[in-house]
Protein backbone atom coordinates (compact mmCIF):
# COMPACT_ATOMS: atom_id res chain seq x y z
CA UNK A 1 0.00 0.00 0.00
CA UNK A 2 2.63 2.31 0.89
CA UNK A 3 3.77 2.02 -2.95
CA UNK A 4 0.65 2.93 -4.36
CA UNK A 5 0.66 6.20 -1.78
CA UNK A 6 4.13 6.97 -3.09
CA UNK A 7 3.47 6.81 -6.74
CA UNK A 8 -0.08 8.71 -6.55
CA UNK A 9 1.44 11.53 -4.58
CA UNK A 10 4.28 11.55 -7.33
CA UNK A 11 2.34 11.43 -9.82
CA UNK A 12 0.62 14.69 -8.09
CA UNK A 13 3.61 16.98 -6.94
CA UNK A 14 5.79 19.59 -8.93
CA UNK A 15 8.69 17.73 -6.98
CA UNK A 16 8.32 13.73 -7.14
CA UNK A 17 12.48 13.46 -6.18
CA UNK A 18 11.69 15.20 -2.93
CA UNK A 19 8.86 12.59 -2.06
CA UNK A 20 9.04 10.67 0.92
CA UNK A 21 6.47 8.36 2.53
CA UNK A 22 7.04 6.65 6.26
CA UNK A 23 4.69 4.11 7.51
CA UNK A 24 3.94 3.30 11.23
CA UNK A 25 0.74 1.84 12.89
CA UNK A 26 -0.77 2.78 16.41
CA UNK A 27 -4.18 1.57 17.58
CA UNK A 28 -4.99 -0.92 14.49
CA UNK A 29 -4.44 2.06 12.26
CA UNK A 30 -1.69 2.79 9.65
CA UNK A 31 -0.03 6.02 9.71
CA UNK A 32 1.37 7.58 6.54
CA UNK A 33 3.78 10.13 6.90
CA UNK A 34 4.41 12.56 3.83
CA UNK A 35 7.21 14.95 3.64
CA UNK A 36 7.49 16.73 0.44
CA UNK A 37 8.73 19.85 -0.67
CA UNK A 38 7.04 23.30 0.48
CA UNK A 39 5.47 24.01 -2.44
CA UNK A 40 3.74 20.61 -2.97
CA UNK A 41 2.07 20.77 0.32
CA UNK A 42 -0.97 23.18 -0.77
CA UNK A 43 -1.25 21.06 -4.00
CA UNK A 44 -1.47 17.22 -1.97
CA UNK A 45 -4.13 19.02 0.52
CA UNK A 46 -6.29 20.82 -1.87
CA UNK A 47 -8.83 23.09 -1.58
CA UNK A 48 -10.47 22.77 1.91
CA UNK A 49 -8.37 18.97 2.29
CA UNK A 50 -10.08 17.62 -0.82
CA UNK A 51 -7.13 16.26 -2.58
CA UNK A 52 -5.97 14.32 0.38
CA UNK A 53 -9.16 12.93 1.71
CA UNK A 54 -9.57 11.73 -1.89
CA UNK A 55 -6.32 10.04 -1.51
CA UNK A 56 -7.52 8.15 1.87
CA UNK A 57 -10.81 7.28 0.43
CA UNK A 58 -8.71 5.74 -2.44
CA UNK A 59 -6.28 3.83 -0.31
CA UNK A 60 -9.24 2.39 2.20
CA UNK A 61 -11.35 1.18 -1.03
CA UNK A 62 -7.61 -0.44 -2.64
CA UNK A 63 -7.34 -2.10 1.02
CA UNK A 64 -10.49 -4.14 0.30
CA UNK A 65 -12.10 -5.46 3.19
CA UNK A 66 -9.27 -5.41 5.77
CA UNK A 67 -10.23 -3.57 9.09
CA UNK A 68 -7.06 -1.13 9.30
CA UNK A 69 -8.03 2.51 8.52
CA UNK A 70 -5.20 4.92 7.11
CA UNK A 71 -4.37 8.24 8.38
CA UNK A 72 -2.48 10.47 6.13
CA UNK A 73 -0.15 13.60 7.47
CA UNK A 74 1.72 15.78 5.58
CA UNK A 75 5.35 17.18 6.71
CA UNK A 76 7.41 19.68 5.13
Amino acid sequence: MREALECIIKGIVKHPREVGVEETSEDGNVIYELSLNNEDVGQIIGKNGRTIKSINILLNALAGQKEEKFILKVQR
